[in-house]
């Protein structure tokens, strides 16, 4: 049975319930390397990680072509020259701030969104109900396009698991035009059959192996479990799972994002470094990138934490022997000064260094995050300013936003080194640097 036959036409009546909308970016790092550069049109197109190493994005002509996820760069050398694959290096900035463009587009749409990653979305459509959504889906979809330039795929339904299968579904078959209403759906039953119990929201490979030994292969067996033994043999995540492919509420939408626990840091190096200097050259890079997050989400932290490591790979664990270690501290009042928590990780990595050694990893993280009403200080301790109203840390953060980040740093960090990134094929940052604009001939 098609697709076609299951959706209602739009002048047939139908009970109205809750809408929520899952809005995906469709390959999302592939689409924003393309959005600047057209004659990537049609053309294969992947992303690395860090330091160039594995493949973490891959446009739909390069998946066509057999390229895995997480596969080493080195592995499809042959594929990429055959096939002339364009390679890249992860571009954050661009990803991040292209993420920023369409999410504000979608905002103006319905005021209730939940951001839940850089290219996903849930949108509670309350108080649409009178319109068409298939329609209203579609508008959607060609305002992000001819506003931001990245391709968007959208599923609706009663619930957020509902919402994520109607996306999955979307993505399948052209005639949806990227958009398909759950709620208009005739036979929901006959649609969660054809779904596959690893494609469900939240059910890993370990979870539908298990589920498979139960005689639970689709997204309508799940349904239709016992709550109850799910919970038991599981978890309550999965019985709600259920309850939800069920048309039952049980995972709201979080319009505001909680605090977060810990801001982690940390990064491979582009080279083996085996002095204290560049090490503290990057710690320091690690605690700014950090302490602006936290100033950023009005939160101070009361612990940090850096740690160190060799490659475990080794070729000669005589001469390069593995080592990893971490050593962490407690702030007497929680801190989110910039200089503060590098004299702290300067002096955790003094504890833990041991020359010798070629270290190819190192990062800090600053965890027990406090905001700003709820700091506590202490009696004994002198009297401190508080961070948002620090002049200093203003300063930084405003010229460091209008200049670009790293404009203005602590001299700890220096000026790039070996520890840098390998990054041989990152694309400029067309939208946030100004000497990285597009140029039209």
């Amino acid at each position: 049975m098609s697709f076609g036959v299951w959706l209602l036409m739009s002048s047939i009546p139908f009970e109205q319930q809750r809408a929520i909308a899952l809005v995906d970016c469709n390959n999302f790092y592939a689409s924003c390397e393309r959005l600047f550069q057209p004659q990537l049109s049609n053309r294969p197109i992947v992303v690395l990680s860090n330091n160039d190493g594995c493949i973490v994005a891959r446009s739909n002509e390069a998946k066509a072509l057999g390229i895995g996820m997480g596969t080493p760069l080195f592995k499809v050398k042959d594929e990429i020259k055959k096939y002339r694959i364009a390679v890249f290096s992860s571009n954050y900035t661009l990803y991040g701030d292209l993420s920023k463009r369409v999410m504000d587009t979608l905002k103006t749409f319905t005021p209730n969104v939940e951001v839940y990653s850089i290219d996903e979305s849930f949108l509670d459509l309350a108080g649409f109900e009178h319109h068409n959504l298939q329609q209203y889906g579609e508008v959607m979809r060609k305002t992000v396009m001819q506003w931001t330039g990245i391709p968007v795929s959208i599923g609706i339904g009663s619930t957020k698991t509902l919402a994520k299968t109607a996306n999955h579904l979307s993505k399948k078959s052209p005639t949806h035009n990227g958009v398909l209403n759950l709620n208009a759906v005739h036979d929901l039953t006959a649609v969660l059959e054809s779904v596959a119990i690893q494609d469900v929201w939240g059910i890993g490979r370990r979870w539908s192996d298990r589920l498979h030994q139960m005689g639970i292969h689709t997204a309508r067996q799940l349904r239709d479990a016992d709550t109850n033994d799910l919970k038991k043999r599981f978890n309550v995540i999965l019985a709600r799972t259920s309850q939800e492919l069920r048309g039952i509420p049980c995972i709201e939408l979080e319009e505001e994002q909680p605090d977060r626990q810990q801001i982690i840091s940390s990064r491979s190096f582009g080279e083996r470094i085996e002095q204290i200097h560049p090490l503290q050259q990057a710690l320091s890079h690690f605690v700014s990138r950090a302490a602006a997050k936290l100033r950023k989400q009005h939160l101070q932290a009361r612990h940090i934490s850096v740690f160190i490591q060799t490659s475990p790979h080794s070729k000669d664990p005589v001469t390069d022997p593995y080592y990893k270690n971490s050593q962490s501290t407690r702030l007497s009042t929680p801190s989110d000064n910039t200089g503060e928590l590098i004299q702290h990780a300067l002096q955790l990595l003094e504890q833990i260094y041991q020359p010798g050694h070629r270290y190819l990893r190192a990062g800090i993280m600053l965890s027990d995050l406090t905001p700003y009403a709820q700091r506590q200080g202490d009696l004994f301790a002198p009297v401190v300013q508080k961070s948002d109203n620090n002049p200093l840390m203003q300063a930084l953060d405003n010229i460091n936003q209008k200049m670009g980040v790293g404009t203005l740093r602590y001299a700890s960090e220096g000026f790039g080194g070996h520890w840098q990134m390998r990054q041989s094929r990152k694309s400029p940052r067309y939208t946030t640097r100004w000497d990285e604009l597009a140029v039209v001939r």
